[in-house]
């Protein structure tokens, strides 16, 4: 796994143009499957996840052009075929389970590995997945290691009511429910913007979505799906990254953001630490005065609290850039992640550079930050924006540390150190070992 290398202490300055969410570009992979018609599609990055997927599509005999530099990407999937006795979807991506819909749409069959995995966020089951393959007509079996899908029938209509507003088990449904004659609804389904994104692809197809956006969605199924274009937005986990990393190492750097509109509480969540955020004609730019300072609660004796949940919480994928902010801020804050019981482990790395963080329970901490930190060389978990929080403590040290295991980055944000030492910093990545 490659390491980054930070000189840090040298404060940020200058612009970015981040790239696409890769939980929105992940799942419309996975959906133009779903047509025999030409697609093209804007702003792709090129990382690993991609990659991966359209190697998979190279495999089962679609046409895949992709040019890489202008992040313009045709997909044919006219001649694509499918064997379940050949044909392996990777398990290192969660994302993989989201091509059983469309294959079992076209080919009648899936199979993927057992144990799909992505980042190291605790116990992440697939059993809500396979009950929407189950409610939708298909046959789930396991053989040899791996889950095997089978629809005998045509896909079927349902209501379904989740137990949890999981994201991926959200884009599965109306991935089966497209396909499925009939008017399909999802209660407690969810609504993070990448999953709208998602949603607005499916509609530029021609699928029948009603309730983008909330916790309820009606599709009209059964049409046939047509090609097009689409244009991915930026990444507003990206934006926040850029934000953060000027806010904690006193710099100045703007950030594309066309949609400003989802950022309200993000913003809230930044002025607990003194981080003010102006939105101003397309750009996004993080401001502080003086050092970061957690701010007090008006109500005594309790915590400045960030908790993560489900949108329209905080986006719990940005707890750890938070925590970052947290150690260096002067003042004490708890940070509550009400997902993932395995996402807070990493923490004890913090203590290398000499910050004080004390874990609760497996699903919060406190960290007691503005103390005097040094430069360290820390281990990331295979976790993508544990990686970058370890960086931006880093990079906000005046030294030289080294994050290693930080090749998780490349999965999310293409262009990172690139775009890192165009604001100035001294970053480079160690050869892969």
């Amino acid at each position: 796994m490659s390491s980054l290398i930070v000189h840090g202490g040298t404060p940020l300055r200058g612009r970015i143009n981040p790239s696409a969410n890769k939980n929105a570009v992940l799942p419309v992979l996975c959906a133009t499957l779903l047509t025999r018609e030409p697609l093209r599609l804007h702003g792709v990055p090129d990382i690993t996840d991609v990659r991966k997927i359209l190697e998979i599509f190279r495999d089962l005999g679609s046409d895949v052009r992709l040019d890489r530099e202008a992040g313009t990407l045709d997909l044919h999937h006219r001649d694509t075929g499918f064997d379940a006795a050949r044909h392996r979807l990777p398990e290192e991506m969660r994302s993989s389970i989201m091509l059983v819909p469309p294959l079992l749409a076209r080919f009648g069959v899936a199979r993927l590995e057992d144990n799909v995995k992505g980042c190291t966020l605790g116990v992440r089951e697939i059993d809500p997945h396979v009950e929407v393959f189950r409610h939708f007509g298909g046959r789930v079996e396991r053989t040899g290691g791996s889950l095997l899908v089978r629809l005998e029938e045509g896909m079927r209509p349902v209501d379904h009511w989740l137990d949890y507003a999981s994201v991926t088990t959200t884009e599965n449904f109306v991935l089966c429910a497209v396909s499925a004659a009939g008017t399909s609804t999802l209660t407690n389904a969810a609504s993070e913007p990448h999953v709208q994104e998602f949603c607005r692809f499916m509609a530029m197809m021609g699928a029948r979505i009603e309730g983008i956006g909330t916790s309820k969605l009606t599709v009209q199924g059964g049409a046939p799906l047509a090609g097009g274009e689409f244009r991915f937005d930026e990444d507003f986990h990206e934006i926040t990254t850029f934000l953060a990393l000027g806010a904690i190492t006193g710099g100045e750097v703007q950030v594309r953001n066309s949609a400003p509109e989802q950022f309200p509480l993000i913003d809230r969540t930044f002025a607990k630490f003194g981080v003010r955020i102006e939105h101003r004609d397309g750009w996004s730019q993080a401001h502080r005065s003086g050092p970061l300072k957690v701010q007090a609660p008006f109500t005594a004796n309790v915590l400045t609290k960030v908790e993560a949940a489900p949108w329209p919480y905080f986006p719990v994928d940005l707890l750890p850039i938070f925590i970052a902010l947290g150690v260096r801020a002067e003042g004490n804050a708890m940070f509550w992640n009400k997902v993932y019981d395995g996402a807070l482990g990493w923490t004890g790395e913090l203590s290398k550079f000499g910050a004080h963080v004390f874990s609760s329970d497996p699903h919060r901490l406190i960290t007691f930050g503005g103390g005097p930190l040094a430069p360290a060389v820390v281990e990331s978990p295979y976790i993508i924006r544990v990686a970058i929080a370890l960086f931006m403590v880093a990079a906000s040290i005046e030294g030289r540390s080294e994050i290693r295991n930080a090749a998780p980055i490349r999965r999310a944000h293409p262009r990172f150190a690139e775009n890192l030492r165009s604001l100035g910093v001294r970053v480079e990545w160690t050869p892969d070992e």
